[in-house]
């Protein structure tokens, strides 16, 4: 008797069960699934923001002094040069800036410049001041640009007579040896083939490669690998 109570409660449930999801209608199934849906993507992009939040830091703060940029003493301008070696860093803790490097950290929002009264410099004001330092500051901005851009750790090679020596993907200075040295050009530039052969041999000297970048007027860079050879 009490088996057949329980069988009888058992199918009176089945049964409730099945006139409860009979009774849902569609529309209902339908709504509330993209409302899910539309939940979930809400919720996928609140978190892609808090991560792009979180990932975007704050700039830091650099002085303008002649031929370079001072920064802060600060853990952030410490980490531009020992992740990705921008700049050298001073017995202060302060991270000397090229004028160079600083307008490529300053396009990317990573810096701020301001002279020594603390007024802060624009972008164009401080390509105009750099220009005044630095013969063919722009053409050279180019490339170095364009390198950085590629994943390059590019630096200044005036001992080598060149412009820049470039790091091969992954190396830092220190680590190893540059694997190039560039000369950056502007694509209406001319060399006489004495001055050509000149850095054919610092190349060669230095035991790097030579590269020539040249810039047209649109700022784009197309690099030319020139080598020693003996026939």
């Amino acid at each position: 008797m009490a088996k057949k109570t329980k069988k009888s409660a058992e199918a009176a449930i089945d049964k409730i069960a099945e006139t409860m999801v009979e009774d849902v209608p569609e529309e209902l199934d339908e709504a509330t699934a993209e409302e899910l849906s539309e939940n979930h993507s809400k919720e996928k992009e609140n978190d892609s923001k808090k991560a792009e939040k979180k990932e975007k830091k704050k700039p830091i703060f650099g002085i303008l002094a002649g031929e370079r940029v001072i920064t802060e003493s600060s853990d952030d301008a410490r980490e531009l040069f020992n992740q990705s070696r921008f700049g050298s860093l001073a017995e202060n803790g302060k991270v000397e800036l090229s004028l160079l490097e600083a307008l490529y950290l300053l396009e990317r929002a990573r810096l701020i410049i301001k002279t020594e009264s603390g007024k802060e410099i624009p972008f164009e004001t401080y390509v105009k001041k750099a220009r005044k330092v630095e013969p063919n500051f722009w053409i050279r901005y180019c490339v170095f640009k364009d390198m950085r851009n590629r994943g390059y750790i590019i630096k200044t090679a005036l001992k080598f007579g060149a412009d820049f020596r470039v790091y091969d993907r992954g190396v830092k200075p220190g680590e190893d040896h540059a694997k190039w040295i560039v000369y950056p050009v502007h694509e209406a530039s001319v060399f006489t083939w004495h001055e050509f052969s000149a850095k054919n041999r610092v190349a060669h000297s230095t035991k790097k490669r030579l590269l020539l970048g040249v810039v047209d007027d649109e700022n784009d860079v197309t690099y030319y690998e020139v080598r020693w050879m003996r026939p």
